[in-house]
């Protein structure tokens, strides 16, 4: 049934937004079914569609104290792609989308103290991007997070200026092909205290 409905989807996919209609998918499925991709088609990603991941499903993340301090920087210029590439192993294939997702962070720090700046902004920049990473997979486009990359190397690529620093850079295309799930460990719950 989940591929049935995969495969209705995938065909409506460019004639809706997000916040569509019945034809979204199942949280279950665009958890289960995400996958990080590192081959992509040529084909460039719509920069509506780009914004719309960004704005309505990064930006609604939580973040601890509501401090909304991430900022996210969208590269679609190849060759700004090729020189990130050059400082960041972890970007295999040719993304014709690159996003920073970065962290200001002295306003963290203003609004969290030096837990809301070395803690909580990793924490923040994580969940925003899994809800990209989700919705993204809905709309029909692949994703893969890469926390390899030489991080004063991307802010002088990208020109950011202090206190605004990458955090994670995330690929972001059309996928080439959809890898299999790899096996999930279930022996990692355990209710009310840690076995001895």
């Amino acid at each position: 049934m989940v591929s049935v409905i995969y495969n209705v989807c995938s065909r409506h996919r460019h004639e809706r937004g997000l916040g569509g209609n019945d034809l979204e998918l199942d949280v279950w499925e665009a958890i289960q079914g995400r996958r990080s991709i590192r081959s992509f088609k040529s084909d460039p990603v719509p920069e509506d569609l780009i914004r719309k991941l960004i704005l309505e499903a990064g930006i609604w993340a939580p973040t601890g104290g509501n401090a909304q301090t991430w900022r996210f920087v969208v590269v679609t210029n190849l060759s700004v792609i090729h020189r990130i590439k050059m400082v960041a192993p972890g970007i295999l294939g040719n993304p014709p989308v690159v996003i920073a997702i970065c962290q200001d962070l002295d306003e963290a720090e203003r609004k969290g103290s030096k837990l809301g700046r070395n803690v909580l902004t990793l924490m923040d920049t994580a969940l925003a991007a899994q809800n990209i990473m989700l919705a993204a997979h809905d709309q029909g486009l692949g994703t893969c997070v890469i926390a390899s990359f030489h991080a004063g190397a991307v802010e002088q690529i990208l020109h950011l200026p202090p206190p605004i620093v990458p955090q994670l850079l995330m690929s972001l295309g059309y996928p080439q092909i959809k890898p299999q799930a790899p096996k999930r460990n279930s022996k990692v719950v355990w209710f009310n205290e840690y076995p001895q």
